[in-house]
């Protein structure tokens, strides 16, 4: 039996656990979902022979070499087949140094969550956020955690559809973070009390949980499981805020992959088993029945599952399909959580928008260890 380590959530660990449940090959332990930070993913490759991870350890795992590629395990025509099935850049986001490093059990990104019974029609742009967030006081934003950096981003994306950060090699102009920081601080001085730390789950907890204080989050981490009829208040979920009403939802993908560890040796029955979990049958029926959320296109459509998550998916697909992959530079987890406390502090403190773009600008820097080409 292999060891798997997944994160502890419905969507993360359920349908893992029914498939062990039913003979799979792997048996699977639970961390949180900030594990990561908590337990590098150099130690959990020494402990686990597979990892789920989202691509933003890419850079670190590689520096380490602790992870395996998966073309010495899957042949061309199967990651082809994986890839083109894929939704957005799922699987792009897992290749890195030209060689793919996990498969894309799961895809997500940063979309709009409301109470339908609060805000009948979502907002279609920033603009529209904000004049909403200043009339009630009840628009909260995400940013405990990493967040608000990625937050951050996925206005700069907004801003300037196309961007591409994911190598980590360049960053962004000054004057189009500093116009995401301005956007971001005034949502943030209205931005409900009672959910300023809480991480995505939490923040839908609370909105899903009946709680009135927040009936709008207009960029957080889609979660499909609290669309469910059975939520207390099941949400609504729409794709992302555009800067202008014919622009391109600016956001930033999450999801998790499979990963192999080097410390595993991989044979035919967990091979199979692996591509079992990334067939077209199990993404559009096992997983999203089990309370996961797919990561291929044709799951993300499929009628069937629509109906039974309120068009979760489908109300969101566009927004996954342009979503930006973050930097995955070794060193960018340490970045990310700096530059987000570096925020975090600045909005509450009213500093100005062009203080707090020089200070993440230099953090991104030093985030490199060494000095980056002009």
């Amino acid at each position: 039996m292999f060891r798997g380590l997944t994160w502890d959530h419905p969507r993360g660990r359920h349908a893992l656990e029914a498939a062990q449940a039913q003979g799979g090959p792997i048996s699977w332990d639970a961390q949180p979902l900030e594990g990561f930070e908590s337990a590098p993913i150099g130690e959990l490759c020494a402990r686990y022979d597979l990892v789920v991870l989202d691509h933003p350890h890419l850079g670190e795992a590689l520096s380490l070499g602790c992870l395996r590629p998966l073309d010495e395990v899957f042949s061309p025509e199967e990651l082809d087949a994986i890839s083109n099935r894929a939704i957005g850049p799922s699987m792009a986001s897992y290749v890195m140094q030209g060689r793919p490093w996990a498969l894309p059990l799961d895809a997500a990104t940063q979309v709009m969550a409301r109470r339908p019974d609060l805000v009948e029609t979502p907002p279609r742009t920033w603009d529209e956020v904000a004049e909403l967030s200043r009339q009630t006081g009840k628009v909260a934003l995400s940013l405990g955690g990493p967040h608000a950096f990625l937050s951050f981003l996925s206005v700069v994306q907004a801003i300037e559809p196309g961007l591409n950060l994911r190598d980590g090699d360049r960053w962004m102009a000054n004057t189009t973070a500093i116009r995401a920081i301005a956007l971001l601080a005034d949502l943030a001085a209205h931005s409900p009390a009672a959910v300023a730390a809480l991480n995505p789950i939490g923040i839908l907890e609370h909105m899903s949980g009946g709680n009135d204080d927040v009936a709008l989050c207009p960029m957080i981490y889609g979660y499909v499981n609290y669309a469910a009829p059975s939520r207390a208040v099941p949400l609504a979920f729409s794709d992302a805020p555009r800067i202008t009403a014919d622009g391109s939802p600016g956001s930033i993908l999450g999801g998790t992959g499979i990963a192999i560890s080097t410390r595993c040796t991989v044979n035919e029955p967990l091979r199979q088993h692996l591509l079992w979990l990334m067939s077209p049958e199990v993404q559009r029926g096992f997983i999203p029945d089990h309370d996961g959320q797919p990561g291929t296109r044709e799951a993300w459509l499929d009628p069937r599952v629509n109906s039974q998550t309120g068009d979760f998916f489908a109300a969101t697909a566009a927004t996954l399909e342009a979503a930006s992959i973050r930097p995955r530079h070794d060193g960018f987890i340490a970045f990310q959580a700096a530059a987000s406390a570096t925020l975090r502090e600045g909005f509450a403190a009213d500093t100005a928008p062009e203080t707090l773009a020089a200070q993440i600008a230099d953090l991104f820097q030093v985030s490199h260890k060494t000095e980056m080409p002009a």
